[in-house]
C-alpha cells in the first residue's frame, strides 16, 4: 500500500495546493471559478474527446461493466435513501444524501488520475462510469427534486432534463468523440496535438480547482456528513466489487479500475445542485471535504487492493 499511496501523494499534493492558495485568499472565488469553468468546459472536455476519438463504442460500452457498476451505484443509493426515509427526510433531502452517497469525483479525479495511475487501458470504463453518472444518476436526481415539488412528472420537466444532459459538456465531449471514431477519419496531427496540449491541463487544472474548491466548504452537520462519506469511500466500492468480482465478473483489470473509481470522494457537481435546489447544501459541503481528505488514504488502500 505504501508504493500506491507514494504514487497518489503527487495528485493529492496538487489539490492540497489549490486549497492552501485559496485558502491564503491568493485566488478569490471568482478566479477558483473562473478556473473551474477553464478545466470543464476546455481541458476537460478536450481530454475526453481525444480519448473517445481514439476508441471504439465497444472498447468503453461493455454490458457486464455496465451491470455491475449499476448494481453497486443502485445498492449504494438504495441504502442512503433507506437510511434517510427512516430519518423522516423529505424526499429531495434525502435525493441530495443519496446522490453524495453514490457519484464520486470521476470527472475532476477519476479520468485524470486513474489513467496515469492504471494506464489508458483504463480509459473506456471510466468514461462508461462517469457516462452512467450523468445520464441515469443525475437525471434520477433532477426527477425526484422537481417531481416532488412540483407533485407530478410532466414533459416540462422531461425536457429539462433533456437539455441538461445535451448542454453538459463532458457528455457532449465523449459523443463527439465517439463520432469521430466511428466514422474511421483519422484526426488531423495538428488537432490531435492542440487537443494533446489542452488536455493535458486537465490534471493539474482539476486538482488545484478541486482543491481551490474545497477552502470554501464547509464542515458542519459532521455526523450526517461522515455517514455519507462512509457509504461513498466504503460502500460504494465494496457494492462495485460484488458486482464486478461476483454477480456480473469481469475481467480482473476491468474490476480493479471499477472498484478504484468507485472509491473517488463526492463529485463537486453535487454540490452545485445542491446550491442550485437550495436542498442541504452545507451537508452536502462537508461530505465532500471530510470524503476528500479521508479519499488520500481510502483510496490508496482501495488500489492497492484490487489493483497490487
Amino acid at each position: 500500500m505504501l508504493a500506491v499511496f507514494l504514487k497518489v501523494l503527487p495528485f493529492f499534493a496538487l489539490i492540497g495546493l489549490g486549497y492552501g492558495a485559496a485558502r491564503i485568499r491568493f485566488f478569490s472565488e471568482q478566479s477558483v471559478a473562473a478556473i473551474t469553468r477553464f478545466v470543464f468546459y476546455f481541458a476537460l472536455s478536450a481530454m475526453l474527446f481525444r480519448f473517445s476519438a481514439t476508441l471504439s463504442i465497444s472498447e468503453i460500452f461493455d454490458p457486464r461493466v455496465a451491470s455491475a457498476y449499476l448494481f453497486g451505484t443502485t445498492a449504494v443509493y438504495a441504502v442512503a435513501t433507506v437510511v434517510g426515509l427512516i430519518r423522516r427526510q423529505d424526499v429531495q433531502t434525502t435525493a441530495i444524501e443519496a446522490q453524495c452517497a453514490a457519484i464520486g469525483n470521476t470527472g475532476f479525479l477519476g479520468v485524470p488520475m486513474l489513467a496515469v495511475l492504471l494506464g489508458q487501458a483504463a480509459v473506456g470504463p471510466i468514461i462508461l462510469m462517469l457516462s452512467i453518472d450523468l445520464i441515469v444518476f443525475s437525471t434520477l436526481l433532477v426527477i425526484l427534486v422537481t417531481g416532488s415539488r412540483e407533485g407530478r412528472i410532466s414533459p416540462t420537466m422531461l425536457k429539462r432534463v433533456g437539455l441538461g444532459l445535451v448542454q453538459n459538456p463532458m457528455i457532449v465531449s465523449i459523443a463527439a468523440g465517439l463520432c469521430v471514431s466511428a466514422s474511421g477519419i483519422p484526426l488531423p496531427a495538428p488537432v490531435t496535438e492542440f487537443l494533446a496540449i489542452l488536455g493535458n491541463a486537465a490534471t493539474p487544472g482539476a486538482l488545484f480547482a478541486i482543491g481551490a474548491s474545497l477552502a470554501s466548504k464547509s464542515a458542519e452537520r459532521l455526523a450526517v456528513a461522515g455517514w455519507l462519506s462512509f457509504c461513498k469511500l466504503v460502500l460504494h466500492p465494496g457494492f462495485v466489487a460484488v458486482g464486478a468480482f461476483f454477480l456480473f465478473p469481469v475481467t480482473s483489470y476491468q474490476a480493479a479500475v471499477m472498484v478504484s473509481a468507485a472509491a473517488l470522494p463526492v463529485a463537486g457537481n453535487v454540490f452545485i445542485l445542491a446550491q442550485h435546489y437550495g436542498i442541504a447544501p452545507q451537508r452536502v459541503s462537508a461530505a465532500i471535504l471530510i470524503s476528500t481528505v479521508a479519499s488520500i488514504v481510502t483510496v490508496s488502500a482501495v488500489i492497492a487492493w484490487v489493483h497490487p
